[in-house]
């Protein structure tokens, strides 16, 4: 052992070793201190309070703690006001209450900061919803069920049709695969607005004001139509339906949607694009689907001078779904005081109002113009 020598190697290894103990003991020092804000969501009527908890621990020193929120108009205050001055308690934490006082209508995340840097604040939020009335919110979720049950209705009177009739003619198919088309996409908005919170931070970046324009109505239905859709779909391929095909037209827009679905997806997860532009992209894919899909069914009622089979139900469904889906939009906007939400979700106001005028254009069709024609199994479809 007399000739033992350490090794250069060894010695930076020990060196190595100990400064990465000495990391390690410091970091756990600073993690000890955290600020937590309880709860995260808080609903408040416009000009009374309700009490949010700060929970500081484990620390030992005195810290600033202050809040930050935009915009400031919406609350008028936040008690105690201004900067709060604590002494931390390391062995059971401090616990103190703030009482935030609402103004105007709308949504506001109040976020606290303190004034050392190594005191962890992600839980140190609260997001506020601020209504009105109590009354017209109970409206509003009354009003998007009732919708949510007739669109989710309106399916069912063409799929029995088809299966009785056991015979698709007079049901478009161009109308039928840019349904699904339309629901996919329309249901990939809804899921990702309602549930993948960075989205949801990027909405708020640029609504500061607004709440989430989709509620979990909206993502059921959008489920359920995928699945209503496509079984009617099958249908089509499975019953008679004459001459009839999927033409170019409904074709060219399905491989077109599917590229700017793809490409932008790719765009996103590159980080050229934000995930919510994605989204908002799906969003008007459902808008331009809703616009041109009513088109060929209108145009082969008009061929056909006949609406059988074509089920009148389904659609008068399918419009007082729309009447009551803007008619929720606008009770929202008024009692959040937030009307640029109306146009938040295009896809939603602008998907009533072309549900709406289409399927006027059907009835007119159903109840005037054609309400005399007879059996149409063997008519002929497309124009042929």
């Amino acid at each position: 052992m007399a000739g033992f020598r350490f090794s250069p190697r060894l010695n930076l290894l020990r060196l190595s070793v100990y400064i990465c103990f000495l990391f390690f003991i410091s970091a756990s020092y600073a993690d000890g201190g955290r600020l937590i804000a309880q709860p995260h969501d808080l609903s408040i009527m416009v000009g009374t309070e309700a009490e949010v908890s700060l929970t500081l621990l484990p620390y030992n020193e005195t810290v600033l703690i202050f809040p930050l929120y935009e915009p400031r108009s919406a609350i008028d205050k936040i008690t105690p006001l201004g900067n709060v001055t604590i002494q931390g308690d390391e062995a059971n934490g401090v616990t103190f209450n703030l009482s935030i006082h609402a103004m105007m209508g709308g949504h506001v995340t109040v976020y606290w900061n303190t004034s050392d840097p190594d005191i962890k604040t992600e839980n140190a939020y609260v997001r506020v919803t601020i209504i009105h009335y109590e009354e017209v919110f109970v409206i509003c979720v009354v009003v998007g069920w009732l919708y949510f049950a007739a669109w989710s209705i309106s399916f069912y009177p063409q799929v029995h049709e088809n299966f009785v009739r056991k015979c698709v003619v007079g049901l478009n198919l161009d109308f039928v695969v840019l349904n699904v088309l339309g629901n996919i996409v329309y249901g990939l908005f809804n899921f990702g607005l309602l549930w993948i919170p960075s989205v949801q931070l990027q909405y708020y970046q640029i609504h500061p004001m607004g709440i989430i324009p989709v509620q979990i109505n909206d993502a059921v239905f959008s489920l359920h139509a995928i699945v209503l859709s496509t079984i009617t779909a099958i249908q089509c391929a499975i019953y008679e339906r004459g001459s009839q095909k999927v033409t170019m037209y409904a074709l060219t827009m399905i491989t077109l949607s599917t590229a700017v679905v793809v490409f932008s997806s790719i765009a996103a997860g590159a980080g050229a694009l934000t995930w919510l532009s994605v989204l908002y992209y799906c969003s008007y894919i459902k808008l331009a689907v809703t616009l041109i899909k009513y088109i060929p069914q209108a145009h082969m009622n008009y061929v056909r001078k006949s609406t059988v089979g074509f089920s009148i139900g389904s659609i008068l469904l399918d419009m007082m779904g729309a009447h009551l889906s803007i008619f929720q939009m606008f009770l929202l906007a008024y009692n959040n005081d937030d009307w640029s939400s109306l146009f938040g979700d295009p896809t939603k106001f602008g998907l009533g109002l072309f549900t709406i005028s289409f399927d006027l254009l059907f009835v007119v069709q159903h109840y005037v113009l054609y309400r005399t024609a007879g059996p149409a199994h063997t008519m002929l479809v497309n124009g042929e």
